[in-house]
């Protein structure tokens, strides 16, 4: 089968994702290489994005979300640039 992996706000405005197998083994694979020098990837509906998403709503009432991206941030990185992030209990 082909991945599928479906983003969307539900009727509550909750988040989620849906995926199938492969949608998951995907979405691991790519999670698993974001690094210093590899630190984000594209998701959207188009072949130009890293990963596919797909645009049918599984419910009627679903945002689908087409477009986003998956950010690798080094908590030494945040700390310079955006330290209101962190509790400042936590470092």
């Amino acid at each position: 089968m082909k991945p599928r992996i479906t983003v969307n706000l539900n009727a509550d405005g909750e988040f989620e994702i849906s995926i199938n197998e492969e949608g998951r083994d995907l979405l691991v694979q790519e999670l698993q290489r974001l690094d210093k020098g590899n630190e984000h990837f594209h998701l959207g509906p188009d072949e130009g994005s890293d990963i596919q998403l797909s645009t049918r709503p599984y419910r009627p009432d679903d945002k689908i979300l087409e477009y986003g991206k998956v950010l690798f941030r080094l908590d030494e990185w945040d700390k310079q640039y955006y330290p209101h992030v962190f509790d400042p209990k936590s470092y």
